[in-house]
């Protein structure tokens, strides 16, 4: 394990390189005590996978989710504890969830219990977590779990999966019209394509993978002008905007938020992200 400062809640496990995918991170996580903390929007579907002795909770949406959870690209407003949590969190590119989490998608359900997605052989797979003797197994484990379904699984437009790498290497400032001359479609039909496959229209993609962008640099302390500078935004007003909207946060509450403050100890490869 991998301790953050004292007066931090969580202690996280990270995965050596041989358990390491591309689209893929994983992370583990053990809070003792009671822990309450919101979900702020991140650009890849997320996988918390629940493996402590009281349930992990999930609410949002007008959901709660209690166990293991599938988190989509979703807006803010969701939060996420319990007691002595512990478990494994994986965030999946848009490009791999499309492939190994059949029938789930960000728009019409960014909230579902993983058996719910998953399906046959999600329980047997999440006893195996669960009586694993290391972390490192843990992370194995669900390593090969995902190379098979993504072997089998659905297969995603080139160009879709194009566009989206684009979306991320730029931060979320690449142009839709522009992505389309490129893979030689029309607006519309990537447009099409893209909503269809990863659950959200180019567009959004475009303003979640920026957001993220913005909030990282707010929390690593980069001051709201500065930021809404770099990140593309008109001026501090549009970023203020974005934020409130993404987050239902100001930009000073995201860049105190506990979900941003653990990123560069858990995942500290963000490239894992075009997959």
């Amino acid at each position: 394990m991998q301790p953050l400062a004292p007066s931090a809640l969580w202690e996280i496990a990270t995965p050596s390189p041989s358990s390491r995918l591309p689209g893929v991170a994983m992370a583990g996580f053990r809070a003792r005590g009671a822990a309450d903390l919101g979900v702020v929007p991140f650009p890849a579907v997320t996988l918390a996978i629940d493996l402590g002795p009281e349930p992990l909770v999930v609410a949002g949406d007008g959901r709660q989710v209690r166990g293991s959870t599938v988190i989509g690209l979703s807006r803010g407003g969701l939060r996420g504890g319990g007691r002595d949590v512990h478990c494994l969190q994986v965030r999946l590119s848009p490009v791999v969830a499309h492939a190994v989490l059949e029938g789930f998608t960000s728009e019409s359900a960014p909230l579902a219990g993983w058996d719910e997605v998953w399906g046959r052989g999600a329980v047997q797979l999440e006893e195996q977590l669960r009586t694993a003797a290391s972390w490192e197994q843990r992370f194995a484990l669900l390593a090969d779990a995902l190379t098979t379904r993504r072997t089998e699984g659905r297969p995603m437009d080139a160009e879709v999966a194009y566009a989206w790498r684009e979306l991320t290497r730029s931060h979320g400032t690449a142009r839709v019209d522009a992505l389309a001359a490129e893979v030689g479609w029309s607006r519309k039909r990537l447009w099409s394509r893209f909503r269809s496959q990863l659950g959200l229209p180019p567009k959004q993609a475009a303003r979640l993978v920026r957001f993220d962008h913005a909030a990282h640099r707010l929390a690593a302390g980069a001051h709201p002008a500065t930021v809404a500078a770099e990140a593309g935004y008109a001026d501090r007003s549009h970023l203020h905007r974005e934020i409130t909207d993404f987050a239902h946060l100001t930009p000073s509450a995201v860049a105190r938020e506990p979900w941003l403050s653990v990123d560069d100890v858990a995942w500290s490869a963000p490239g894992y992200l075009r997959g």
